[in-house]
């Protein structure tokens, strides 16, 4: 197998994919993401948004999954069943891909820069001006004050895509005032979350939880600084930072920002109420992390985020969450789940903090808000809803405007 090409896997599958027949009431659906065991935030949304699907069919039978991947050589050779092949972007196979994909009745493509190869990721367009089916495009980032390059590329996307797939309210608004896209094509279905239950902790100490792929902007240091002021709570709260490094961050410049992380915890001498835990955390990991938190802290830098997985995975376990003031986590937060501070300063992270822990009453509030957000998040719920989306996309674009009318946006996010 060269480089950069694409591998079809199951001949039965080929086979039944190969002919489109679009009166058949079992639409077949190609998917183009990276896809676990690959490392990152979207391959993880990706396998739980497939899931979602499947659930919502009640099979997984004519879902395929095209695989992206940065080397061949990332292809796991016991590959999941519903991954039909796997191409590098750019790459001498990247045409089979749209060929692979344009075999589904509908296709759901994930955006995420960096994600399909160099200049921001320009092979996507290759790709979508090749599949014949029609196309869903979700978009994971949606900046603010964009670079000219990234806001004519997002554009060109949203122009070869049939219809735009958004996480938040937030990112809809601004694909509308920022970008001029057409409101018709732009839906909004949730980022979806796994409902963990919540877990007894080994000691009557509480917890505060940060987790993800660690990488500089996750302003995680600001949290540690925190510490100082929480560490003289009775008893004091033991604050965990859980997950590996970015594997695009160990590329380019190694353990450095995880290295000064420890730094700031060892001059402090904060070790008995930091700890860090340098694993890359599978479902049942993870679900019992969450369910023991009493807090889930996002002391992100950016302010301009629209699409939080992590922020709605803390709010579909219940948490309460304390946040810096970013677009995602005021919209989703509104409801009193938990707490907006402002960037970059470790005293409102205390303070917001030690207010929750303090006040059995606020908690439990900004828990049941939570609980009440959770029902709508379920991945299943999700999956419902997203199928929903590729349902009304394939009957307008095969059969005409007239065929399905297109739900009203806002009234989607319900």
């Amino acid at each position: 197998m060269t480089a950069g090409s694409v591998r079809r896997v199951d001949a039965a599958r080929r086979a039944r994919t190969t002919v489109v027949d679009v009166t058949d009431s079992s639409m077949r659906i190609g998917v183009l993401s990276t896809y676990p065991p690959t490392q990152c935030g979207l391959a993880t949304y990706t396998r739980a948004l497939v899931d979602g699907l499947a659930d919502a069919r009640g099979s997984f039978d004519d879902i395929g999954v095209v695989r992206v991947v940065d080397r061949i050589d990332d292809i796991p050779d016991d590959d999941r069943p519903e991954v039909v092949g796997a191409a590098v972007p750019a790459g001498p196979g990247w045409e089979l891909a749209a060929d692979v994909l344009s075999t589904f009745d509908v296709v759901s493509v994930q955006h995420e820069y960096g994600i399909y190869g160099p200049d921001d990721g320009e092979a996507v367009v290759d790709i979508l001006q090749r599949i014949s089916a029609p196309v869903v495009t979700t978009l994971h980032t949606v900046q603010d004050g964009p670079s000219s390059h990234r806001m004519a590329l997002l554009r060109q996307i949203a122009s070869l895509s049939d219809a735009v797939a958004v996480t938040s309210e937030s990112a809809r608004r601004r694909l509308l005032s920022d970008f001029g896209m057409d409101p018709s094509k732009v839906f909004v279905v949730p980022h979806g979350a796994h409902l963990f239950p919540s877990v007894t902790p080994p000691d009557d100490r509480p917890r505060l939880l940060t987790w993800g792929l660690i990488r500089p902007g996750k302003g995680i240091e600001w949290m540690i600084l925190a510490m100082k002021r929480l560490r003289d709570l009775d008893p004091p709260p033991l604050y965990v930072i859980a997950g590996v490094t970015h594997p695009h961050t160990v590329d380019q410049e190694g353990e450095s920002y995880r290295r000064y992380l420890e730094g700031l915890v060892h001059r402090a001498s904060l070790g008995d109420v930091v700890e860090f835990r340098d694993e890359y955390l599978d479902d049942e990991a993870l679900a019992h992390l969450v369910g023991e938190a009493t807090v889930v802290v996002i002391p992100y830098d950016t302010t301009d985020q629209v699409s939080s997985g992590v922020l709605i995975e803390a709010i579909g376990a219940g948490k309460p969450v304390v946040a810096t003031d970013f677009p995602h986590a005021r919209e989703m937060l509104a409801s009193g789940a938990g707490v907006i501070v402002p960037h970059a300063e470790p005293a409102a992270l205390a303070d917001a903090v030690a207010r929750l822990l303090a006040d059995p009453k606020a908690y439990a509030e900004a828990a049941a808000a939570a609980r009440r957000l959770s029902s709508h998040l379920s991945w299943p719920e999700v999956g419902r809803r997203f199928l929903d989306v590729l349902e009304r996309v394939r009957a307008r674009v095969v059969d005409g405007p007239g065929a399905m009318p297109v739900v009203d946006q806002r009234s989607a996010q319900a």
